[in-house]
């Protein structure tokens, strides 16, 4: 079974989203704990808990303990998803009467602990996970604690008495983002090292820095670090820790407060704030243009493909793109489901297989065996009963599913009635098969088109543009509506795989200020324009938005 990477990504969106629609409906709350934990909660609920939302009392349930209770918008947004209640009733977050307290209480269903006095979660969960081990039953339990919580001695009892009793059966997660309730970690009771400046980016960034590892190995737990928003790393932390036998798990999770809304990031200010209504609009509009840079490993040394996956692991790239030609149907030959199984073992990030193949209902069940996590195949090369076909065994494989299009070709009527259940759709902007070419410029009005297409059609996954791809262009190809960006010369043809996706990045994030900056004027003028840009307070954001919105003319 594949990690469902899509359905989890489609998820945690849905989670930021509530999160945003519930604090700012109640004027109060926490997002900026709520989202530095969204991966952590998307990957547990999505893939690894076992829960019944009809029976949440059932006993041989694994047990999700939020030991950081002032993050419970973040825990809600989860359950909601998950179907413990109808996404509606967030909007009765912290509101007298309502099941959804500031802080979780056991009166809401699938609430298993009280968190409101920090520092006791952890304590709780050693005993419900000894508990479970007095009573042989198998089931698991997690529990989210908090850097800042960390300052509370309770917490490390707790974590001698988990060592001692060897509570293999428990798993927990530091949501490691720097910021506590009155200001940075390391300014207040370091866990790592003290901070000199205000960018705690800087401790993010340098290993050297990271202490509190030592520390929980030095109390006898198995300790996992890992970047607490890559859903590939969570989840491989996740299998790891249940595969570990004698000794509890601490995966320390490095995170961003407020992750995906940039203003939030890193802010202490939103620590416990809510925000304003007029602004969700600009919010949502963000967080549904979160994107991913997929560089395309056949544009670098075809006679080393395992380096080329290496560099683009090293360079932090979200997908690895992987291009299979049969030499059929494209001129071009590459490699097949060999090669990607081969590959696999080097790398957790998700492998984005495109398949340029003849017939792909009869290969596809390789590919799946072989550890791809999304699967494209072609328009041109099925129609609608094996395109079904192709998606059952997808689905039923936790794989994501897209459709590509050639850019003679327009979305075939027969594909819209899969496409609410598609997670993504290759737009190609250069003739599959051919090396050197250029991006083709009609393909811009294509995805203008396409895009009131999918909307019509309820499609609520990815557009991938695909060919071309460089530096000049990726910020319009953003603006037409792309949200993944394969990347061959232009990023695995370079020398510096990381500096040219770090490019990438600049160029879509800036393209991405502009379109939030238009959203502010269209919702409130230039009073919410200057109001948004007032909101970027951390280092250089304001200034560099200022710019944009000066040459924009806003």
């Amino acid at each position: 079974m594949g990690l469902d990477y899509y359905k989890i990504k489609k998820n945690i969106l849905r989670a930021r989203k509530l999160v945003i629609r519930g604090t700012s409906a109640a004027g109060s709350g926490h997002p900026g704990g709520s989202f530095s934990m969204a991966e952590i909660l998307g990957c547990l609920f999505g893939n690894h808990l076992r829960f019944d939302p009809k029976n949440p009392l059932w006993e041989d349930r694994d047990r999700l303990v939020l030991s950081k209770g002032h993050a419970a918008p973040g825990l809600y947004s989860n359950m909601a998803v998950a179907g413990y209640f109808d996404e509606s009733e967030i909007d009765t977050l912290r509101k007298f009467g309502s099941r959804l307290q500031g802080h979780p209480d056991l009166k809401c269903p699938g609430v298993e602990f009280c968190g409101g006095s920090l520092g006791t979660g952890l304590s709780y969960s050693v005993g419900v996970a000894l508990a479970a081990r007095m009573d042989s039953r198998d089931s698991r339990v997690y529990v989210v604690l908090g850097d800042g919580e960390s300052d509370e001695g309770q917490v490390w009892e707790a974590a001698m008495t988990a060592a001692k009793y060897k509570v293999d059966n428990l798993t927990a997660f530091l949501d490691r983002n720097f910021i506590q309730q009155d200001s940075y970690t390391e300014k207040i009771m370091p866990l790592d090292e003290v901070l000199d400046g205000d960018d705690p980016s800087e401790m993010w960034k340098d290993a050297s820095r990271w202490k509190i590892g030592d520390k929980w190995r030095a109390f006898g737990w198995n300790v996992i670090e890992i970047d607490g928003h890559r859903i590939e790393q969570i989840d491989a932390a996740i299998r790891r820790a249940g595969e570990t036998k004698g000794v509890p798990t601490m995966i320390i999770s490095r995170t961003i407060k407020g992750k995906s809304v940039e203003h939030m990031e890193d802010n202490p200010q939103w620590h416990g704030k809510a925000p304003d209504p007029a602004m969700v609009p600009v919010i949502n509009l963000e967080l549904d243009s979160q994107f991913m840079i997929a560089p395309s490993i056949i544009a670098g040394d075809m006679a080393d493909l395992a380096g080329e996956v290496k560099k683009c692991a090293d360079g932090r790239a979200d997908y690895i793109h992987l291009d299979v030609m049969d030499g059929r149907f494209v001129p071009e030959k590459t490699f097949d489901h060999a090669k990607i199984k081969e590959l696999r073992p080097l790398t957790a990030i998700p492998f984005d297989t495109h398949l340029m193949i003849s017939e792909p209902a009869r290969h596809i069940s390789d590919y799946i065996d072989a550890g791809s996590d999304i699967i494209t195949v072609h328009a041109e090369a099925t129609d609608e009963s094996g395109f079904g076909e192709i998606c059952d065994r997808l689905k039923g494989g936790g794989v994501g599913a897209g459709l590509a299009i050639n850019p003679g070709t327009d979305l075939p009527e027969w594909s819209h009635k899969f496409l609410p259940s598609l997670d993504q759709i290759i737009v190609m902007s250069v003739v599959p098969g051919r090396s050197g070419q250029k991006y083709i410029a009609e393909t811009h009005e294509k995805m203008a088109k396409l895009g009131s297409v999918l909307k019509e059609c309820g499609f609520s996954g990815y557009v991938e543009a695909d060919g071309g791809i460089n530096l000049e262009n990726i910020g319009s190809v953003f603006a037409d509506g792309a949200r993944v960006f394969v990347g061959g010369g232009a990023i695995a043809g370079q020398s510096d795989v990381r500096a040219a996706i770090r490019g990438f990045r600049d160029e879509v994030l800036r393209a991405r200020r502009r379109l939030l900056l238009e959203e502010a004027g269209r919702q409130g003028g230039e009073d919410l324009v200057q109001k948004w840009i007032g909101l970027h307070v951390v280092g250089k954001k304001q200034e560099q938005i200022k710019r944009i919105a000066q040459e924009a003319g806003l």
